[in-house]
This record gives structure tokens, sequence and C-alpha cells, in this order.
């Protein structure tokens, strides 16, 4: 089995590598931050080697939608749905999306069930205690708490990131599983980033996602 380890940022691989992420049956991708630099570089590594890819593992970090969702800072989260956010109308207090105009758009993606399942048990064996539900990929970070209470109301989801319904779009054209796990840095719309908590978050994002590599890769 082979698989496509993804992330955003440098920052974020080298904690899975500081994890002691598996190597010998897996290709790693750092995509770039957000839907179009991560929609490019992945659909560019596909359209080559889709053949030598049996499924692909999205980690990163992640804001809570805390008032809705529960999560709360360095909650491990696996994705069960990835929605587009802010694809469609910005209204005051919600958004009106594109598919309720009737438009023919894909913004809404369902993970593999049996994937996530199987990185479930993983993080279940391993005593590594997660939240499960829907995300949200937005182009524009949530900046005031305002703004992300009206998206974690609206959309009932646990967090929102900027890449992750683009991986599942591409996967989804190549017809190749995939399944996301991040953890919390902090909560969506905080601008005092005193209150983040980046690199514990991407360090146990890296841990969690080379727990789910191993037994995935043992469970083959």
């Amino acid at each position: 089995m082979s698989i496509l380890i993804t992330a955003a940022t440098a920052f974020e691989m080298q904690a899975y590598d500081t994890a002691k992420g598996n190597s010998s049956s897996t290709l790693r991708l750092i995509t770039g931050i957000g839907l179009t630099e991560t929609a490019l570089s992945l659909t560019s590594l596909l359209h080559h080697h889709a053949s030598a890819v049996d499924l692909v593992l999205n980690f990163g970090i992640a804001g809570a939608y805390a008032r809705s969702s529960g999560a709360e800072l360095l909650d491990i989260c696996v994705a069960e749905q990835e929605l587009l956010g802010d694809l469609g109308v910005c209204l005051p207090e919600r958004i009106e999306r594109f598919v309720e105009r009737g438009l023919p758009v894909q913004d809404s993606f369902l993970l593999d069930l049996h994937l996530r399942q199987r990185v479930e048990q993983g993080l279940n064996l391993a005593g590594i205690p997660y939240k499960k539900g829907k995300f949200v990929t937005v182009n524009c970070a949530s900046g005031t708490k305002k703004r992300a209470e009206i998206l974690g109301r609206q959309f009932q989801a646990l967090c929102e990131n900027m890449e992750g319904a683009a991986i599942a779009r591409v996967c989804k054209h190549f017809q190749i599983p995939c399944v996301e796990l991040r953890c919390i840095s902090n909560n969506a719309g905080e601008s005092n980033k005193k209150k983040w908590q980046l690199e514990e978050a991407c360090t146990q994002a890296g841990q969690a996602a080379a727990v789910a590599v191993d037994f995935l890769l043992k469970d083959a």
C-alpha cells in the first residue's frame, strides 16, 4: 500500500517527520496554503503518479468553532465531511450557498467511510482521543468571532481550515479515497495570537498522522 501524506506547510510536515512517520511506503506533498495552491499541487502530482497512490491522508491544524461544536484547543478532529463554507453569497447572518440558487456546483464532500473508520481504530488503539464531524474549508479564515459563529452554526461543523475541501475534490476526481485529521490550534475568530497554540497543535497533528499511517500500513 502506498499512502500520500499531505499538509499545507513545511512546518506541519516537519511535525510528521519528527514523530517518525513511516517513510517506506509513503509519499509526501506540501500543498501550499489555500484552496488554489492545494488543488493545483495535488492535481499535478496525481496526474503523473495516481497509479502509485492508494489513498491520501491530509493533516494539519484548524480553528475550532468552539461555541457550536465543543471542540477545544489541541483536540484531534477527524473529518466526516468537508464543506466549502464561503462559496456563495455572504449575507449578514449566513452564507447563501450557490446550490440554494440551483447552480451546478460541488461544495460538499463526504470522506471515505471505511478509511476513516480504520484511522479511528488506529487512534483508539493508540489511546488518542478525538472528535469527528464536519469540517468547513474557507478562502478567508474567520477574523471575527461573529463570522466564526455564523459558519459554525450554519454548517454545524467542528472547525475550519483552508485546504481540506480541495483535497477531497481532487481525490474524488481521481477516485482515490482520502481521510483528514487536524488538531485545533485556536478558536476560529480569535484575534489574540497569544491564545493560539500553533506549535503544540502541529506537533500533535503530526503525531496523530504518524499513528494513523503506521496503523494503515500494518492493517493493509
